[in-house]
């Protein structure tokens, strides 16, 4: 199976559960409580993993699913594998349980520790990032559908960089940093995904990430800016990899649009 003969049929599964999580939002009739690791699950949450496993199950019976609501499966197993799909259901549940719209469905397809084929689907306004290795990044939603590319810039001084950051974040967090804080436009979002999507279509150039995540809130995102000229490193600026730890949390990590700049410079750390 390669990624490109499942690509429509997987976006198909990712809107189906955002259609889901969306009508659960509208109604604003959901249950939530906090999951052992202190962070919140909703029944949207639940909803959505549910069609996404069912629907993957049946379209690729051969190929396992780590998803993060069904995570708890031992590394010995997981080591074994050399294809799966990494999925987080309902990216931005705190967005979604604040009221912002800014959340979304992951899924990323991951062949021998790196992911080669993404989807980022944003239920509130339609929208799909999706990319397969080797053959670009694109952008779709009710009415077209555009290859997305980063800004490449040589010089944050001249052309500044617009940083995304999280409407939960402290932006000195972040600016601290960074080498020229005053160079930086701020820009505002929700969610992890979406940021980094920001930053694969050239709306912002760097989102930096502090604090604990998952494999699947990156999987997806990271093809998506590879394939965009982007890049998703951890703080060292080095390349994440995937099922290749007992933990499944992720490092640090930064989103650029322009990889050669030089970060080492730019970071302060």
């Amino acid at each position: 199976m390669k990624p490109e003969e499942v690509i429509e049929q997987v976006i198909k599964i990712a809107t189906e559960a955002g259609q889901k999580i969306r009508d659960i939002y509208v109604k604003g009739d959901f249950d939530r409580e906090i999951k052992s690791d202190n962070t919140p699950v909703t029944s949207a949450d639940l909803a959505a993993n549910e069609i996404i496993c069912a629907g993957l199950a049946a379209l690729t019976p051969d190929i396992p699913i780590l998803s993060e609501e069904a995570a708890d499966i031992p590394f010995e197993e997981r080591a074994e594998w050399q294809r799966y799909w990494l999925v987080d259901p309902l990216d931005g549940t705190g967005e979604f349980i604040a009221g912002s719209g800014d959340f979304s469905v992951i899924i990323a397809l991951v062949e021998h520790n790196r992911p080669v084929m993404g989807i980022v689907y944003v239920p509130m306004t339609n929208v799909c990032y999706y990319a397969i290795a080797g053959l670009g990044a694109y952008k779709r939603d009710t009415k077209n559908e555009v290859r997305i590319m980063s800004r490449q810039i040589d010089d944050i001084e001249q052309s500044g960089l617009k940083l995304a950051v999280s409407r939960r974040q402290d932006p000195q967090s972040v600016l601290k940093l960074l080498s020229h804080p005053n160079s930086c436009e701020l820009v505002v979002l929700g969610g992890a995904a979406l940021k980094s999507c920001l930053v694969a279509e050239g709306r912002a150039d760097c989102y930096v990430r502090l604090g604990p995540t998952g494999e699947w809130d990156t999987g997806a995102a990271q093809i998506i800016l590879e394939e965009a000229g982007g890049a998703l490193m951890d703080i060292n600026l080095q390349p994440m990899s995937y099922n290749e730890r007992e933990t499944l949390e992720n490092p640090n990590f930064i989103v650029v649009g322009s990889p050669s700049l030089a970060w080492d410079d730019i970071l302060t750390k």
